[in-house]
């Protein structure tokens, strides 16, 4: 298969909880599913292996890349597929106290060819009263990555990543044809923002845009949105997901994006400029209009 070949992808939906292997066992039967239904590439959500409510509780749980059985397992199952496995993250230590939310993307070969921290934190206080707080937890990543896949070149991020469109674009500019996003959304801002957050991230770039996530009711007790997302350069949604664990699939056209991008050449028309901040004069005053 070669550049500009169509392609299938699987977007893996899962509501991980509590329990690593029974974890692990679930992402391996709904990535076997989506091979089944023929996807080269396969990407699970954010979270992959574990969901805990606090920062103890998933630190006691989890180990050094090196010792987590996880990545071992997911490479094999690449290379006994025959896919590009995108696992969506998977909490690893990296200090006593601290964990990377780092997601993994192996070749058909089995091979990982990147790794990628989530660059983001994602520390709110919800109107819901949820509190979040993953600087306590995670340290940040400071690198993206642009992967080659035989279509074209993958874009990676991870769920609070698409609140940053700097990053995107930043991907888009140095090749990316695909986006990615596979995230743990909250059910309350994703009934608001999730749609037009990943649609927008899609038109700016001129990109596909895939999103596996996590959604329902988990262990933790946390409630995730769910609404796996499969998006096309215009906008358009290709395959969207419900709130239970499942796949979904869809055909890739990467001649879509040269299609786009002719129509609307964003990227071909950005520039580089400089803010400046005008002061009010002193001793002016402000009056309402009309």
């Amino acid at each position: 298969m070669a550049d500009r070949d169509p392609f299938r992808v699987g977007l893996v939906q899962m509501r991980t909880g509590k329990d690593v292997r029974d974890n692990l066992l679930e992402a391996e039967a709904l990535i076997r599913d989506a091979a089944r239904k023929g996807a080269h590439y396969i990407q699970t959500p954010e979270n992959t292996l574990l969901m805990e409510v606090d920062a103890p509780h998933l630190l006691e749980k989890i180990v050094p890349e090196a010792e987590t059985e996880g990545v071992a397992h997911f490479a094999h199952l690449a290379k006994t597929l025959r896919v590009w496995l995108h696992i969506g993250s998977i909490a690893v230590k990296i200090g006593e106290n601290k964990a990377a939310n780092r997601a993994f993307l192996f070749t058909p070969n089995g091979d990982i060819v990147l790794r990628y921290d989530k660059i983001h934190m994602f520390d709110v206080d919800l109107p819901s009263g949820e509190s979040y707080r993953e600087s306590a937890t995670f340290i940040p990543g400071t690198q993206a990555y642009v992967a080659q896949l035989p279509w074209g070149a993958l874009g990676v991020a991870t769920c609070y990543d698409i609140r940053f469109p700097e990053q995107f674009k930043a991907l888009a500019m140095a090749g990316a044809k695909f986006l990615t996003a596979p995230s743990a959304f909250t059910k309350v801002t994703g009934e608001k923002h999730w749609h037009t957050l990943l649609r927008a991230r899609a038109i700016e770039n001129g990109c596909f845009v895939f999103a596996a996530a996590q959604g329902g009711r988990h262990a933790n007790g946390r409630t995730t949105f769910g609404h796996s997302l499969i998006i096309s350069p215009w906008g358009e949604i290709i395959a969207e997901g419900d709130t239970d664990p499942g796949v979904i699939v869809a055909d890739i056209d990467p001649e879509e994006v040269d299609r786009v991008r002719a129509r609307i050449p964003a990227l071909d028309h950005a520039r580089d400029f400089e803010v400046s901040v005008v002061q009010m004069p002193k001793g002016a005053t402000l009056k309402a209009v009309g």
